[in-house]
């Protein structure tokens, strides 16, 4: 199956995607599709079974996740270049962990786990370098979190101030 000329042209201009070896681009770009999207469109749902990553082309997506008397809670925003979905590469996790709507209209290239996933039994040097960079997705995800933390603790709500 030949990739679709869209989907190469926009991975080619993403170094992630640029430093792979021939073999392991065109088989990612195969396994990818285009998806032009609206703001207010819902990717996914929390808890939604995984079928797909996504990595941002142009727009902006949203991340949020549900919290127990607050309701939905934006954790991230995702840019162009930004990857969503990384946790369908995970081992276990198999279901969404968050939500994600698109607040600016854009273009997503979308890969099919399952694929992906295939390709990283079958092949391990391209398992081994998918899976660092997944890594170092995850890493740069846990320093964001860990700044919103801070900035939380940092600033006591009205209402933890008054208890005091």
């Amino acid at each position: 199956m030949a990739a679709d000329p869209e989907v190469v042209s926009a991975l080619k201009n993403i170094p992630w995607f640029a430093e792979l070896k021939p073999e392991h681009f065109n088989r990612m770009a195969e396994a990818a599709t285009m998806r032009h999207v609206r703001a207010g469109e819902e990717l996914f749902k929390e808890g939604d079974k995984e079928d797909c990553f996504y990595v941002v082309i142009e727009g902006r997506v949203a991340l949020d996740i549900f919290v127990p008397h607050r309701g939905k809670v934006r954790i991230y925003t995702a840019e162009p270049m930004d990857l969503i979905g990384w946790s369908v590469a995970t081992p276990v996790v198999r279901h969404r962990t968050a939500s994600a709507t698109v607040v600016q209209a854009g273009r997503l290239v979308g890969f099919e786990a399952e694929k992906i996933r295939q390709m990283s039994e079958e092949d391990h040097d391209f398992g081994y370098i998918f899976m660092r960079r997944i890594a170092n997705i995850i890493a740069g995800r846990l320093m964001v979190t860990r700044l919103q933390l801070l900035d939380m603790f940092a600033e006591p709500n009205a209402e933890t101030r008054h208890a005091q």
